[in-house]
């Protein structure tokens, strides 16, 4: 049982959900204007603004890259209103999950973010990370990165009390991934390819409705947290491993304090203690609907949840147009 901490008051809870909502509504007036840079410069700023009403002294850990590559929201950069006087919070966030999405008007586009106490995570360095991940139920330790994709989708399907055939994977669609997806087909499995939104990809395996039993591949180290937040939540499990193209990218790590550059990151040594996380839908996706635009409103569709209690929250907001959340 996670314990509840103190300094993430339940205030917070629904705080969190302003501030996706915020991100979403802003993003939404680009959807399928194909310009991924404009949708995600609106989402940040929405996203930043809202933070800072907050009475928190917060630090973003997961955010838009170092502060060279992001004026805003850049890890390390401080937000909140209560500056050295409020609770110390860690944000991992992500204005607008799947920037093309939006740009393209596809499914499953949102804006996440995810708190937990000051230390609690990991600071990730914005590099590939190679995830696997299974939903709840599952005996501790079905699933191992070190070990074969065949051998992982074998072990669940024993565990389900199934064929290997019947196990469903999800996979980013990424010429990367052929080798991975040549192995999953020689099992006869089904494979859910997805264009992009690997946060909404992990999190699928928790939920019984989208039939999918486990995510696999590589995607942003910095989406692994913020999806580990959410399994913290609602149950799963999920190893992750960084993976390093060049000499920079090692070099970045270091500076973010990674010392052992083969480790393999479970469940709470990406997420640790209590935790929350919430995410608002841009567009239409399995998780959650989009914000949809109507003459005397507008409508958004968040799920927040909590790590130490267990609970999750489906939160359907109205919005009149001239009091958009995050004062569009």
């Amino acid at each position: 049982m996670v314990k509840a901490s103190h300094v993430l008051d339940r205030v917070l809870v629904l705080e969190m959900v302003r501030v996706t909502e915020a991100a979403a509504v802003a993003a939404s007036h680009l959807i399928g204007r194909g310009d991924e840079k404009a949708a995600d410069a609106a989402a940040v700023a929405a996203m930043r603004a809202a933070l800072n009403t907050l009475e928190i002294d917060g630090t973003v850990v997961i955010g838009e890259g170092e502060r060279d590559e992001a004026p805003m929201l850049y890890i390390g950069e401080k937000v909140g209103a209560a500056q050295d006087g409020g609770p110390r919070i860690d944000i991992a966030l992500d204005p607008l999950e799947g920037t093309t999405i939006t740009a393209k008007a596809g499914a499953n586009a949102m804006a996440v973010l995810a708190v937990a106490e000051h230390g609690c995570l990991l600071n990730a360095p914005d590099v590939y990370m190679e995830k696997l991940a299974v939903g709840p139920g599952y005996p501790d330790g079905i699933i191992d990165l070190a070990k074969s994709a065949t051998e992982n989708v074998r072990a669940v399907a024993a565990a389900k009390g199934v064929a290997p055939s019947e196990i469903i994977t999800c996979v980013l669609d990424r010429p990367r991934h052929e080798k991975l997806i040549a192995e999953l087909r020689a099992l006869g499995c089904g494979i859910q390819l997805i264009p992009d939104g690997d946060v909404a990809g992990v999190i699928a395996v928790t939920d019984p409705d989208t039939s999918i039993d486990l995510y696999m591949g590589s995607g942003g180290a910095p989406e692994g947290v913020l999806a580990a937040a959410a399994l913290r939540c609602v149950g799963g499990q999920f190893q992750g491993k960084l993976l390093f193209r060049n000499d920079d990218e090692r070099a970045r790590a270091a500076r973010w304090g990674v010392e052992d550059l083969n480790r393999i990151y479970r469940l709470e040594d990406l997420a640790k203690g209590d935790a929350i996380f919430a995410a608002t839908g841009v567009t239409n996706g399995s998780l959650l609907d989009g914000v949809q635009r109507r003459k005397d409103k507008i409508t958004t569709e968040s799920v927040v949840m909590r790590a130490s209690t267990g609970t999750v929250r489906w939160v359907r907001g109205e919005h009149r147009p001239d009091h958009e959340p995050g004062g569009h």
